[in-house]
């Protein structure tokens, strides 16, 4: 598992999400005696912010944690105990980078990095072994469905439609594919959408289950691929996959491109 650096600032939101201060207009000459005017004009109650603009300005400091919490895949966090930590440090006193600073906190920054990692590497660690015996489980009540078969690699399909005999494609060999994944539990995570083109690339280029699956079919044919997570995205996932997970594609061949063998050169 990759291991992240969680610099103190970081883990504090400071940088969650970027804000990028407003670059200072062009110096216009007059300027700084009509700004100094205009802040005479004003009392202190027109720079006091509103309930409603500090609500506003709270809620997405939320939201900006927000996007640190699910943007490293912490899970189901204690929430009150992030706002006990926001607000222990809003108290805090002097600098964070001085050697005292953490004795402020029930647990020391110093901590971040160590309890960061350790914490997300059992997270990762335990979705992988969740979703291998889910994903096992479900393959063996699933091959016991009708029309349901499996290869030696340990891919399950069920053709629906055998297609044209004569042009099954090869793994060299470009397709045009309408499809639909789904995880195990019904969530969609990619298919065609409805009135584009079809999807088009080189067989071999995409993950091993459908490399092996869309040769049991030919031009016009539809199979249903149930994809072991080790034929599929293994231990990687992708973002809308996670690690480990057994997959299910729909999906019709439209169209096979033959590759065209290049000629021998003559001697």
């Amino acid at each position: 598992m990759k291991t992240y650096k969680f610099f103190f600032a970081l883990a504090l939101g400071a940088a969650m999400i970027a804000c990028t201060p407003k670059e200072a207009e062009p110096a216009v000459e007059g300027a700084d005696e009509t700004s100094a005017v205009d802040v005479k004009a004003k009392t202190l109650k027109d720079f006091t912010p509103t309930k409603a603009e500090i609500d506003s300005v709270s809620y997405l400091i939320g939201v900006n944690f927000g996007s640190f919490i699910k943007g490293y895949d912490f899970g189901d966090v204690n929430y009150s105990k992030v706002i006990a930590g926001m607000k222990d440090f809003v108290k805090a006193k002097g600098d964070f980078r001085d050697p005292d600073f953490g004795k402020q906190f029930k647990i020391s920054p110093d901590r971040i990095n160590d309890m960061f990692n350790g914490y997300l590497e059992k997270r990762h660690n335990y979705k992988l072994l969740a979703n291998k015996e889910k994903g096992e489980k479900w393959l063996a009540a699933n091959l016991k469905k009708s029309g349901v078969q499996a290869t030696e690699s340990g891919l399950q399909y069920k053709i629906i439609d055998a297609g044209n005999p004569d042009l099954v494609p090869s793994p060299t060999d470009t397709v045009e594919v309408r499809y639909k994944g789904t995880l195990i539990d019904g969530t969609v995570f990619d298919e065609t959408a409805e009135g584009a083109d079809p999807a088009r690339f080189t067989l071999n280029s995409v993950i091993r289950g459908w490399t092996e699956g869309m040769q049991l079919i030919g031009e016009g044919g539809h199979i249903e691929l149930y994809v072991p997570s080790d034929l599929a995205y293994g231990e990687s996932g992708r973002p809308s996959i996670e690690p480990n997970s057994t997959l299910i594609f729909d999906v019709e061949l439209v169209h096979v491109g033959k590759t065209v063998a290049s000629p021998e050169p003559a001697e």
